[in-house]
């Protein structure tokens, strides 16, 4: 575990784990959680010989709760100080939800040499909200239901997200797991109110639309086609359409959490993509 501290003082907090030498992956979390939620994704690549580092996104878990710097360029920009300050190179880069966004602004601004491939897991891009350009996306009362949640009582919103939607506990038959719904609560909880309130319009009104565009290395993009948070006919098919070595993987069936749910079938998928 260390911490960078960005250009305007931010402390990000992150993990490196494994060999110096290793073909290093670094996982990018979503909203509101922190670099806790790849806790089974770091193990498996671990013991498959990578190194692995997940950091806190500024605003969350250990990172400043810093009152600025809650949109998706200063995002980028602080993935940009941590790669930079460990000097990776030739890296994969994994984002989940927020995350995929957060990787596609900073691989489309990385500098040559430091991304060799990405991977989008139910990822925000290309836009979340519905606007005249994008009639398919959520209505803003979607966005400001979750921005009522956190100013209104967090602590029951983060409850009520894990439980229901995120991991798609709220469908017929579905196999809860008390755990990941605490374990989500305590990541969010960690966090910072404002971070996470402004985090709301960054990952839903920021349009990656050019980014994805400017990707020359190979992206896989997986998604559940049954996620609740970032729906798979307004996201997955759009992104790759847009990216010149997009990869579409679809799982039937699966939830926004589907890494948390269904590691045992992303994780070996990942793990080939990043050796095809």
């Amino acid at each position: 575990m260390g911490t960078v501290t960005t250009g305007d003082g931010t402390t990000i907090f992150y993990k490196d784990w494994g060999p110096r030498d290793g073909e290093p992956i670094v996982f990018h979390h979503g909203w509101p959680l922190s670099a806790d939620d790849w806790d089974n994704q770091m193990l498996f690549f671990l013991a498959q010989g990578y190194r692995v580092i997940a950091h806190d996104r500024r605003g969350h878990g250990r990172s400043t709760q810093t009152a600025t710097g809650h949109d998706m360029d200063t995002y980028a920009a602080d993935v940009t100080a941590l790669t930079d300050a460990l000097d990776l190179r030739g890296a994969v880069h994994i984002g989940h939800s927020t995350g995929g966004g957060e990787v596609t602004r900073y691989v489309a601004r990385a500098k040559p040499g430091r991304v060799s491939k990405a991977v989008l897991v139910g990822a925000v891009p290309p836009l979340m909200l519905k606007t005249e350009a994008n009639p398919g996306g959520l209505p803003v009362e979607v966005f400001d239901g979750f921005r009522e949640g956190v100013a209104g009582n967090r602590a029951q919103s983060f409850i009520d997200i894990p439980s229901g939607p995120f991991y798609g506990f709220n469908r017929p038959g579905a196999q809860v797991s008390q755990g990941l719904i605490d374990n989500w609560w305590r990541q969010g909880m960690m966090g910072a109110a404002n971070a996470h309130y402004e985090c709301i319009a960054a990952f839903s009104e920021t349009d990656f639309t050019e980014d994805l565009k400017q990707i020359d290395v190979p992206v896989l993009v997986a998604h559940g086609t049954d996620d609740q948070v970032v729906p798979y006919d307004d996201s997955a098919p759009l992104t790759v359409k847009l990216l010149k070595n997009g990869t579409l993987k679809s799982y039937e069936g699966y939830p926004h959490g589907m890494l948390s749910t269904h590691p045992e079938v992303l994780n070996p998928d990942i793990l080939a993509f990043i050796r095809s």
